[in-house]
């Protein structure tokens, strides 16, 4: 499982270094999946990765912190369709007034956000012998 959240991690930095990049491209892809059925698969794919986080939260450095980002996500992604597609059109349509550098600012936190899954998810460190002479 820590493959498989290693590799969301991966893919949330590569989404944030786009939407710096090219925010319209983000908010493009936004706008393609404001559909009941992209709704529906964005909901999966967030249930997906929480339960990811959740499964892999024990083999990793903070098991508490990915255990509650994980149960954050399966929330969001139950919510998902509940928010519905009138309300994320409306989301959308005031990010798009809002110009591109809050879309840049969602980015950098989308970017945070994948780099803390792949330090959290990364392997636990263990001390290393003692430089100190012994006692």
């Amino acid at each position: 499982m820590r493959k498989i959240a290693i590799v969301f991690g991966v893919l949330v930095v590569a989404l944030g270094i786009m939407g710096l990049v090219n925010p319209a491209a983000l908010l493009a892809i936004g706008q393609a999946v404001v559909t009941p059925v992209g709704l529906y698969v964005v909901a999966g794919v967030r249930l997906c990765i929480g339960a990811v986080l959740l499964l892999a939260a024990s083999a990793s450095r903070m098991p508490r912190t990915v255990r509650v980002a994980g149960a954050f996500v399966v929330l969001a992604g139950i919510a998902t369709p509940i928010f519905g597609v009138d309300r994320s059109r409306a989301v959308l349509d005031w990010l798009t007034l809002q110009g591109p550098g809050l879309m840049r600012a969602d980015a950098l936190v989308a970017m945070a956000v994948g780099i803390f899954i792949l330090y959290a998810i990364g392997p636990i460190r263990h001390p290393g012998p003692s430089l100190a002479a012994p006692r």
